[in-house]
C-alpha cells in the first residue's frame, strides 16, 4: 500500500530533513488541494502529522486537524503529540482513522499498552524512529527526534509484540527527508524477527525503483512524502509501481 504524507507545521505543508526543525522544507500547496491529490482510487490511507505537536504536546493543531478529518473520504492516520484518552478519542471519533503513537511507548509504556487494550491495536500505529550507532544498535529516538533514548528498537516492538501489536512504522531518521533511498535491510529484519507486524516504512523514498525494493523487502505499506511533494514521481505511478511488482 502507498501511504502519502502530509507534514503539518503552523497551518502549512511542510518536511523536515532528518527530522531537523532546523532544516524544514516549506511548501506552497494548499492543504485541501493537496488532501485531493492524494484521494485517488488505490490510496487506502494518508499519513498526517502534527510536528508543532510533535515538538510540543501543548502545541496540538487539534483544530486545523479536525476540519481535515470532517472533509476527508480517504481514511486517515494522524500523529504528533498524541499523550492521553481524550487525544484519541478526539481523532478516532472520526471514521476509518488511526492514531500514530510513538514517544509515549518509551516515557510510559504502561499507559500506551492500556490505550492498544482500550482501543484495540487495529486502532493503533506504532512509531518508532531510529537512530543507528557505529555498534549497529537501532537507538530508538523521541519528542520529535530531540531526545536520544538507550531503548533498543527490537526490545520496544517485543514489548507490545505481545500484546497485540500490529501496525508499526518504523523510520530510519539518517534516511528522512533525504531522498537517497530507504534503509531496506532494516524492514528485512523487522519483517523476518516479528512475522505477524503489518510494516510501513518510513524516509528516504526518491524513485520508484525504491517501492520495488521496499516490496521486495517485505515492507506492507510504503510512506512517501517528499517525492510526492517535489513532483519527483506521480502518486498513480507509485501505485502503478507496487500493483505491477
Amino acid at each position: 500500500m502507498i501511504i502519502p504524507a502530509m507534514d503539518l507545521y503552523k497551518n502549512k505543508v511542510v518536511r523536515l530533513y532528518q527530522g531537523k526543525y532546523n532544516k524544514i522544507i516549506n511548501y506552497s500547496y494548499n492543504i485541501n488541494d493537496l488532501l485531493l491529490k492524494y484521494s485517488i482510487p488505490g490510496i487506502e490511507r494518508i499519513h498526517i502529522v502534527d510536528l508543532e505537536a510533535a515538538k510540543n504536546p501543548n502545541n496540538r493543531q487539534i483544530t486545523l486537524i479536525k476540519k481535515i478529518l470532517q472533509k476527508i473520504k480517504v481514511p486517515v492516520q494522524i500523529g504528533g503529540g498524541i499523550r492521553n484518552v481524550d487525544d484519541i478519542r478526539e481523532i478516532l471519533f472520526f471514521p476509518n482513522t488511526r492514531v500514530v503513537i510513538g514517544s509515549l511507548a518509551v516515557e510510559n509504556k504502561e499507559k500506551l499498552k492500556s490505550f492498544f487494550k482500550l482501543f484495540s491495536p487495529e486502532k493503533i500505529v506504532l512509531s518508532l524512529d531510529i537512530e543507528i550507532n557505529q555498534k549497529g544498535m537501532k537507538l530508538v529516538q523521541i519528542n520529535g527526534w530531540k531526545k536520544n533514548t538507550f531503548v533498543l528498537l527490537e526490545d520496544l516492538i517485543s514489548d507490545f509484540y505481545d500484546i497485540g501489536l500490529k501496525h508499526i512504522l518504523c523510520t530510519d531518521i539518517s534516511k528522512d527527508g533525504t531522498l537517497h533511498g530507504p534503509n531496506f535491510n532494516l524492514y528485512k529484519e523487522l519483517s523476518n524477527k516479528f512475522k505477524r507486524l503489518h510494516i510501513q516504512a518510513s524516509g528516504g523514498v526518491g524513485k520508484l525503483l525504491d517501492i520495488v525494493k521496499l516490496k521486495q523487502n517485505n515492507a506492507k505499506s510504503i510512506i512517501i512524502g517528499r517525492s510526492f511533494l517535489e513532483n519527483r514521481f506521480t502518486v498513480q505511478e507509485a501505485i502503478s509501481c507496487l500493483q505491477n511488482e
